[in-house]
């Protein structure tokens, strides 16, 4: 195919009508003495699929009464997938186990040279037998808050360094558990701009007795080695943001798919014209759903997959053109409507050959066990 033809092929799907065909469900990983939740994906320049999620003991398993998403063993570990996500191997690999205390929500990012970015933030536990007295700016039940901290590989997530943590936000008097400024830290997808830079959306609470957040932009130019504050994202006086996927459009605009409280649900959506030097007013989509992920397919479209905790509970997805202007108005797909509760979601997705789509999420029926499970998708 000449670049002419490639080109009238890619303008034809691109202005083909969105639409998304159900193929299967599968089962990345399973395991009844844990409680698996908050995958990531990406696939490999040979083609090889890495799911990454939290594991920790099921509770339930062990006698008590419930889970909580805190764990002093909740630790980062990954599978593989050489079918495209039909099979998965079995025993999971370990990513990082922190010594200080449970690892959360573990976010893959492959950058354009192959290496692997793993973002994570940390909980330590506190004895429950003695009052806290715990200098850490958030404490949720017998945890305190460290932060976040990130790490990374170069050989296709074999073995990792770190753990790396990136720097406070500015101005923000906030202390982990031994009185240091408290590391930025968030859930969300990462994103590599087309010039290199990596660009991380970051939640951080606002000073004030309601327990606010607000999200803000760091930048790393050296692959995420260091890492700058460029500017504020989005805030409101009365709704919290938090757990931002990020995303740049093919003219370069730096989409936020942000998550939000207080404010019924809503998805918002912001967007950096200027390469994340500054963010216009962020827009309510008008439809529920969290968090998210988008991922780019053939003709430039893109696939925006999130969570839907609300009955029927499950994980839904769209189909926005290339420079996301639609999301007010793209059709909505349902990927599952048979969840057990509420406590579900988190879906992360992978552009795979032959116009499919592979999104990963966690899930449970009937307040069973959770697991990892996905949904073969073509478009």
């Amino acid at each position: 195919m000449n670049e002419i033809s490639r080109r009238t092929f890619a303008a034809m799907l691109a202005a083909a009508p969105a639409g998304l065909t159900k193929s299967r469900d599968v089962i990345v990983y399973s395991d009844e003495r844990y409680y698996s939740a908050f995958p990531s994906i990406v696939r490999r320049p040979d083609g090889e699929l890495l799911a990454a999620f939290r594991r920790a003991p099921d509770r339930r398993a062990l006698g008590q009464s419930g889970n909580l998403h805190t764990h002093p063993n909740s630790y980062m570990v990954l599978v593989r997938s050489r079918d495209n996500g039909l099979t998965w191997s079995k025993e999971p690999e370990l990513i990082f186990a922190h010594p200080l205390g449970g690892s959360q929500d573990p976010g893959l990012l492959q950058l354009s040279d192959g290496t692997l970015l793993c973002t994570s933030y940390l909980w330590t536990f506190l004895d429950p037998q003695s009052p806290a007295k715990s200098p850490a700016s958030s404490v949720l039940g017998n945890y305190a808050f460290q932060g976040g901290y990130y790490v990374r590989s170069t050989d296709g997530g074999r073995t990792w360094k770190g753990p790396f943590v990136p720097p406070p936000i500015p101005g923000r008097d906030l202390r982990d558990a031994y009185g240091q400024p408290l590391p930025s830290y968030n859930r969300g997808a990462l994103c590599q701009g087309k010039d290199g830079r990596i660009f991380w959306a970051v939640a951080s609470r606002v000073p004030g007795p309601d327990a606010r957040t607000d999200v803000h932009l760091l930048i790393s130019s050296d692959k995420g080695v260091t890492w700058k504050y460029s500017c504020l994202i989005a805030a409101d006086a009365k709704g919290s943001f938090n757990e931002t996927a990020l995303y740049e459009t093919p003219k370069g605009d730096l989409i936020a798919f942000l998550r939000t409280a207080s404010l019924d649900d809503h998805t918002a959506v912001a967007r950096s014209r200027d390469g994340g030097r500054s963010f216009e007013p962020w827009q309510d989509a008008g439809w529920q759903g969290h968090p998210h992920h988008a991922v780019r397919l053939s003709g430039d479209r893109v696939f925006l997959v999130y969570g839907y905790r609300h009955q029927p509970f499950g994980v839904r997805a769209r189909i926005l053109d290339a420079e996301c202007t639609d999301f007010a108005t793209a059709p909505e797909t349902i990927l599952r409507d048979d969840g057990g509760g509420g406590d579900l979601g988190y879906p992360w997705a992978v552009a795979l050959p032959n116009r499919q789509v592979l999104a990963i999420y966690y899930f449970q029926k009937e307040n069973g066990t959770r697991h990892i499970a996905g949904t073969l998708l073509t478009y």
